[in-house]
């Protein structure tokens, strides 16, 4: 007989899963989590937080290296205690699971550790060291997230080639370290291990890095990469590597030339792939393509069997918490008879470098694509007052917006702060906004908001302080 009854059971405790059972509580629904690993997911404990702890601890060590005589404080010799860095890392993870499973608890959500699989309709099996469990649910929610894709020659070892989870615990600086892929998660790592004496060199196989997002703003951010000593290979193909004692020899194709790389480290950041094995999902009829994501309907979330719903990585589109927990909230509101709707063109993308690059809606070269006839405003950040006061005049914001319109397409911002920058640009979007209503819209002074304000004027080529 089955163990216990439950209106919707969620298999996956990261963002969009823990987001959605907590939804699906606030509307009355008896909810359970099950995880095979640990509350929040990759995201809080392997990925999103404890990635941005080491950005903030070596933003903060290349500022004191780099940046605070000019304001005239001296510091003398910096140490990095790496050791004190890492544990600070898992210290925030820890609080943030902690917060959690309060969060659980609150709202009364039965969190069962173990591994799902699904063995009929609205059934689930749970296995833990402490036996096997089945539960039963009127609804289901498959939200497992996703692991980082392996490429052939270049198989984790956990040690000298390594993913994303890895590249979190390593217990020094190595001297020297290739990281095949030039997405957010490849120049993030890279960034950390650069700021803490690292030599990185980056492989990309394409001829730009952060494909998908405004070529214009990643050649800007690609030279401001390189300044800050991280060399790019693109158009490049990883073809091989070998590992020689404590090295790693790399070969790396450019053209018709073939060279071989050494090195300590090799971070394969090649993106991710669904995480969908062992859940039983194609014996109960869930139809999964040819790239491994979950088929849905795109406006319910409903897979190929009634009853069984997906959100996040596994069904493909933006890899993104934010993202997962969007889908979540509105699948589980619409299965309480509530509207649930994403709007997929306000979704912010954010490399949290520094500087950061974010980005929504459209790139300049889609706008075109889509509109035709377009018109973009651009400002600098050497022309923004808080910007230099603070030291970070590099970089720009750029507006798109509909020639005919006046709609605006798509915000694009590599500077300082440009992931909270962001913001007001997703709600102006959310809104349906036109660019005037940006230009025309109060501005504190002096902020570094400003600079929307005057990119938005830009497109009308009427931008004050430029």
């Amino acid at each position: 007989m089955p163990e216990t009854q439950f209106d919707l059971i969620v298999i996956g405790a990261g963002p969009g899963g823990y987001v959605a059972a907590i939804r699906a509580a606030q509307l009355g629904m008896k909810t359970a989590i099950v995880d095979k690993e640990f509350l929040g997911g990759t995201c809080l404990n392997i990925g999103c937080i404890p990635s941005k702890a080491l950005l903030d601890s070596t933003h903060r060590l290349s500022e004191a290296q780099h940046q605070l005589a000019d304001h005239g404080i001296n510091t003398g010799e910096i140490k990095v205690d790496l050791a004190k860095m890492l544990s600070r890392k898992d210290a925030v993870v820890k609080k943030m699971v902690n917060g959690v499973n309060f969060l659980m608890k609150k709202n009364k959500i039965e969190y069962f550790p173990g591994a799902a699989r699904i063995t009929g309709a609205g059934m689930l099996e749970v296995k833990s060291a402490e036996g096997t469990k089945t539960l039963t649910a009127g609804k289901l929610l498959i939200a497992t997230g996703s692991a980082p894709i392996q490429i052939p020659s270049f198989s984790f070892d956990g040690k000298r080639i390594i993913s994303s989870t890895e590249a979190l615990t390593l217990p020094q600086a190595p001297k020297r370290m290739i990281v095949i892929g030039a997405g957010a998660i490849g120049l993030e790592m890279g960034s950390v291990w650069n700021r803490l004496g690292t030599e990185v060199i980056v492989l990309e196989f394409l001829d730009r890095i952060l494909p998908g997002m405004d070529r214009e703003m990643t050649t800007q951010f690609q030279r401001m990469l390189e300044k800050q000593g991280i060399k790019f290979y693109l158009s490049t193909k990883a073809e091989a590597a070998k590992v020689v004692g404590d090295k790693v020899q790399v070969t790396r194709v450019t053209g018709d030339q073939s060279v071989v790389e050494e090195c300590d480290i090799v971070l394969v950041a090649v993106g991710r792939k669904p995480f969908t094995a062992s859940l039983g999902l194609e014996q109960v009829g869930v139809e999964i393509d040819k790239r491994g994501f979950v088929r849905v309907n795109p406006h319910t979330y409903e897979t190929t069997v009634p009853g069984i719903h997906a959100i996040g990585d596994v069904i493909g589109g933006l890899m993104l918490a934010h993202k997962a927990e969007e889908e979540g909230v509105a699948c589980v509101e619409m299965l309480a008879g509530k509207a649930g709707h994403v709007n997929y063109r306000a979704c912010p993308n954010v490399v949290y470098t520094s500087p950061e690059l974010a980005q929504v809606g459209l790139t300049e070269e889609d706008a075109r694509k889509e509109r035709g006839e377009i018109r973009v405003g651009k400002f600098q950040f050497l022309a923004n007052g808080r910007a230099v006061a603070m030291g970070e005049g590099e970089g720009l914001i750029k507006i798109i917006g509909d020639a005919k319109t006046d709609r605006l397409l798509g915000v694009h911002i590599l500077g300082p702060h440009a992931s909270d920058l962001i913001a007001e640009a997703v709600v102006a979007m959310e809104f349906a906004s036109s660019v005037e209503d940006l230009a025309r819209s109060f501005h504190a002074h002096p902020t570094l908001p400003e600079a929307m304000k005057e990119a938005a004027l830009a497109v009308e080529k009427r931008a004050i302080h430029m």
